[in-house]
């Protein structure tokens, strides 16, 4: 079976395309994602045929579970389907996604890919959307204020944090001193299994440095600590715009590099960032994974209509 490695800031991916449903993608992405005896990779990404959209992505986590969303994986899908696909000219594409429709940006120069910008969705804070046991039972009428301002214990900690999904949930604490003595190692497991959050959440700490910049680190769910998350640093621009923090474009810094996002506070998120190739190869057939198995669906869901 064929594939390709693809980072974007850092977070890399195994890509395959294939329109096989029965195969149990969930041990190919433990298997591939093996750094010491596979490709290695952060995550599996699935490119698919689709009925919706141009193509349909699915993600599995270096975990074997399968994910809603991911802002850098989108990207690099998008990069090899515009290296190698039949719409190479085409300045927009949609792609379908578990948290819906997203569609994409393809600016070209010199005949090439420059820069890729992807729709996020709109976020949103409610205890379904993350989901979260919060409310006592109050559904989504938890108000973002409550989302915004949620203290939770962390071992010796006390985090106040900020809940947000974009798909997949989020939630992002803001660090006043520089994130990389923040110990992530030791706070991003608790937070991410918290008995508050059902089916596991994301963890980021960030640091507003300015109006236009943010510096941040990620504790990724199932997979744990990325280099970076398109997806996570949307939340971070999320949340700290509706603090107030920063403005409406914003540099998000992350350890394997920069992403920028947009977001008016009103509409849906714009995440724009690197998308590359590492290298191609091929997997031996003697080790694909023959039976079909249900795959890991910790934080698989769906939150809000296809847009």
């Amino acid at each position: 079976m064929k594939f390709t490695k693809m980072q974007g800031a850092g977070n890399d991916f195994v890509v395959i395309e294939t329109s096989d449903t029965q195969r149990d993608w969930s041990a190919m992405a433990i298997a591939a994602c093996d750094r010491h005896y596979g490709a290695g990779a952060d995550g599996l990404l699935l490119m698919m045929p689709s009925s919706l959209a141009d193509f349909r992505m699915r993600i599995f986590n270096a975990d074997g579970s399968e994910a809603s969303a991911c802002g850098n994986g989108l990207r690099c899908l998008v990069k090899h389907f515009a290296d190698n696909g039949a719409k190479d000219k085409a300045p927009e594409i949609s792609v379908e996604t578990a948290a819906g429709v997203r569609r994409v940006a393809i600016y070209r120069e010199a005949g090439g890919v420059a820069k890729i910008q992807t729709g996020m969705g709109k976020p949103r804070f409610g205890e379904k959307d993350i989901p979260v046991i919060i409310g006592k039972g109050r559904g989504n009428l938890v108000n973002i204020k409550t989302m915004m301002n949620y203290t939770l214990g962390a071992g010796s900690r006390r985090l106040s944090l900020n809940l947000v999904s974009m798909g997949n949930p989020h939630a992002v604490y803001f660090y006043h001193r520089p994130v990389a003595g923040f110990p992530l190692s030791r706070i991003g497991p608790k937070v991410e299994n918290h008995q508050i959050f059902p089916r596991g959440v994301n963890f980021e700490v960030a640091r507003v440095l300015g109006r236009q910049q943010i510096e941040g680190r990620v504790w990724e769910e199932g997979v744990g600590e990325t280099l970076a998350c398109g997806s996570g640093a949307c939340a971070m621009v999320a949340a700290a715009r509706l603090h107030g923090y920063v403005d409406s474009r914003v540099e998000v810094m992350l350890p394997g590099g920069t992403l920028e996002v947009e977001w008016d506070g009103v509409g849906e998120v714009l995440l724009g960032g690197p998308a590359e190739t590492v290298f191609s190869g091929e997997w031996p057939e003697d080790k694909l994974p023959l039976k079909t198995a249900p795959p890991r669906t910790k934080g698989l869901y769906v939150t809000g209509k296809t847009n």
